[in-house]
């Protein structure tokens, strides 16, 4: 009996500390403190991480109990990327809830080798200040939107947008070595064709050479990512690139169709990537003048047409 009674007092002590433990950790850290801080969450960011950074921050009292919190509230899933004002003399209910729907800024990101009306749809979805004159303000810069993963503020104007991926555009070609007799934007453009063109890593400077031998000799370039620029969204496939080209499409009249005209098109069909604008700067030393992709997704190159036909032939489109 005694053993027992025991047993039942260590298990209200615990009970005792337990719900005061609780109790405390949902306090604010500092009531009198209403100074605002940025608390920020990066994307993919967990819920433990998190917690550690808030307590790190001085925002929480006990991480372990705002985790548990966002359980009990159904919230663990739904809290945003982004960054927060927070404060040290919010509750703790207060700060979880405001981590659902609070951010000043959004986590945008922006994958190489889109078009700037892609660019304007990804915007959409995700800027509360979105507009649908974004996209001509867009079109104006396509090929120097750069790629990347950006903090924007979700009451962003166009052209701070604008300028937030044209400037990192800038930095990011600053920093490259540039030995190329091509323009700056003779450059971008032949990186934005790179970009479509070349589905893995080690075809980019391939296909930058084909592109570069091509222009060297006045050859038309016949690529199919021009024409599917100028194409531009195919309702029946629900989505921009048209999948396969016929031979009346490389008929339409367009300064992008690269089947007709010889030369670069007339602006860039697409944002590209740091990796296509080096492969256009150092591109792999060939005599090839053609490519195509196989039936697997793998480029095939040849210096002659007969080596394209006989390779057509061989690993079928």
């Amino acid at each position: 009996m005694k053993r027992l009674t025991v047993l039942i007092v260590l298990l209200i002590i615990t009970s005792l500390l337990t719900v005061g433990w609780w109790k405390n950790g949902l306090k604010p850290v500092d009531i009198n403190n209403t100074s605002g801080k940025i608390f920020v969450i990066s994307q993919g960011q967990g819920v433990r991480k998190i917690s550690n950074n808030l307590k790190g921050e001085g925002l929480i009292r006990d991480s372990i109990v705002f985790f548990l919190l966002t359980k009990q509230m159904g919230i663990d899933k739904k809290i945003e990327a982004g960054d927060f004002r927070l404060s040290p003399s919010m509750t703790l209910e207060e700060i979880a809830e405001n981590l659902t729907h609070g951010t000043l800024d959004i986590w945008v990101t922006i994958p190489e080798g889109k078009r700037a009306l892609e660019i304007a749809e990804i915007l959409k979805a995700k800027m509360p200040s979105y507009e649908n004159e974004w996209k001509n303000e867009l079109i104006k810069h396509e090929g120097f939107l750069f790629p990347d993963t950006y903090l924007i503020s979700k009451d962003a104007t166009i052209s701070a947008i604008i300028s937030l991926f044209t400037n990192t555009f800038e930095d990011k070609y600053s920093s490259l070595s540039k030995k190329s007799d091509l323009s700056k934007n003779e450059i971008v453009i032949v990186a934005s064709l790179v970009e479509r063109e070349a589905k893995y890593e080690k075809d980019r400077p391939l296909v930058a050479s084909v592109i570069l031998n091509r222009m060297k000799i006045g050859m038309k370039l016949d690529i199919d990512a021009t024409l599917q620029y100028a194409l531009g969204y195919q309702e029946n496939e629900k989505r921009w690139w048209k999948k396969g080209l016929s031979n009346t499409d490389k008929e339409i009249n367009s300064p992008y169709n690269t089947y007709r005209l010889a030369g670069l098109p007339p602006t860039p069909i697409s944002n590209p990537g740091l990796a296509a604008i080096k492969a256009v700067l150092n591109p792999a030393t060939t005599n090839y003048l053609f490519y195509f992709t196989d039936k697997n997704g793998i480029n095939r190159y040849s210096e002659t047409l007969e080596g394209q036909i006989a390779g057509i032939e061989k690993h079928g489109l």
